[in-house]
């Protein structure tokens, strides 16, 4: 190997003997770091536990979920506008339908026999 290349090796290796020891001291600095944020994180959460007792798991369940944004749609005026006469026709059925389902069971003229005759009343006079 020629004695240049020796040289330029031997100073690479210098300084990454030297920059060694900085990238340790780093590295375990922000281990420690990453280390307590950790802790402190879990004892927050272990106090808003013992400060909420157990019922209020499910609240904090409902306040932590977030709807997301609808999607906006990418169509062309044609086919919005089939859209709409399809859900118009659809809602249109439907409301057809209930009011169908409410006109039978409201009419209670022919839904069945009635029910026994009331008792005769004893009246003092005979009748």
């Amino acid at each position: 190997m020629k004695p240049k290349n020796l040289k330029k090796r031997i100073r690479r290796l210098e300084k990454r003997l030297q920059e060694g020891p900085k990238k340790l001291a780093k590295l375990k600095q922000r281990l420690q770091a990453t280390e307590t944020a950790k802790a402190a994180k879990a004892k927050k959460k272990a106090t808003a536990r013992a400060r909420r007792g157990g019922k209020g798991q499910v609240e904090a369940k409902k306040s932590g979920a977030v709807k997301k944004p609808k999607k906006k749609l990418n169509l062309s005026p044609e086919r919005r506008a089939q859209l709409a006469a399809a859900m118009k026709a659809r809602w249109a059925a439907k409301r057809a339908a209930e009011a169908n389902a409410k006109g039978a069971s409201g009419d209670n003229q022919h839904s069945g026999p009635p029910g026994p005759p009331p008792p005769p009343t004893n009246r003092p006079d005979g009748v």
